[in-house]
């Protein structure tokens, strides 16, 4: 899911990352490979925010790790099938 600035900042001080800038070079390789979403860099690897499934989870989403670090010295990152960490965010995903 793609983020609007509002809900990157509210996620930025829920989960200690970094964003990855739009108009970062390697933004259309994640896109292919991930699919169009918000990415987020952590001490772990690569991660992206998806709706809760629950109904009751209302304005809540998950982070979700898509890459590990293979060599976090040289910015290499190992894709592997998506997990969903126990890292929740409060966010308004009416907009």
């Amino acid at each position: 899911m793609r983020l609007n600035p509002a809900q990157i900042e509210k996620t930025l001080q829920q989960f200690p990352a970094q964003a990855v800038p739009a108009a970062h070079p390697a933004m259309s390789q994640l896109e292919r490979l991930f699919g169009e979403h918000t990415y987020f860099l952590d001490g772990r690897g690569l991660n992206i925010v998806e709706p809760a499934d629950t109904a009751e989870a209302g304005g809540r989403a998950v982070v979700v790790n898509v890459a590990n670090w293979k060599n976090a010295s040289e910015g290499d990152l190992e894709p592997h099938p998506p997990e969903e960490t126990d890292v929740v965010i409060e966010l308004d995903l009416r907009h």
